[in-house]
């Protein structure tokens, strides 16, 4: 018996995973630079992800097994902390603690690169966000993402 195989690309994946989470919504934005610098900037998570996220003052990378599973400890802009698990590889970030979301993806395309953000308060004990202002805070992060890499860019 063959099983149907589906390749995704990282924003399509993050798609897929946000139309299977109640609440979620998916900002998309494309960056007319390439996605090596792109991703330089977004996979920098102890030094840029706190530029770009809207919510986000810090995040530190307390535990990495070498192959794209960490553990980070973020601080919000308002002090709150949180422990995240973290899934980072070329293109995709998904962090998860108790009660956030983060997922980031980008793929390489004719025009440039094509990010795509998706997050907000998880409801424990269910596979649910809170939908108020998700789509908002995709497409501030995305545009300050644009900055920080028009900025490298120069």
């Amino acid at each position: 018996m063959y099983w149907p195989v589906a390749d995704l690309d990282p924003v399509r994946r993050l798609r897929v995973l946000a139309a299977g989470v109640p609440g979620a919504r998916v900002a998309e934005r494309m960056l007319p630079d390439p996605f090596e610098l792109v991703w330089e900037v977004a996979s920098d998570l102890e030094r840029e992800f706190g530029t770009f996220e809207p919510d986000m003052r810090d995040l530190r990378i307390v535990a990495d097994d070498g192959g794209g599973r960490l553990v980070a400890e973020a601080r919000s802009k308002y002090g709150m902390r949180a422990r995240f698990d973290v899934d980072l590889r070329p293109g995709w970030c998904w962090m998860q603690s108790r009660f956030l979301l983060v997922g980031l993806a980008a793929t390489a395309v004719p025009e440039g690169t094509l990010v795509a953000q998706t997050g907000g308060i998880r409801v424990p004990g269910r596979t649910a966000l809170v939908p108020l202002g998700v789509r908002r805070a995709g497409e501030k992060a995305l545009a300050r993402l644009a900055t920080r890499v028009a900025e490298r860019a120069r």
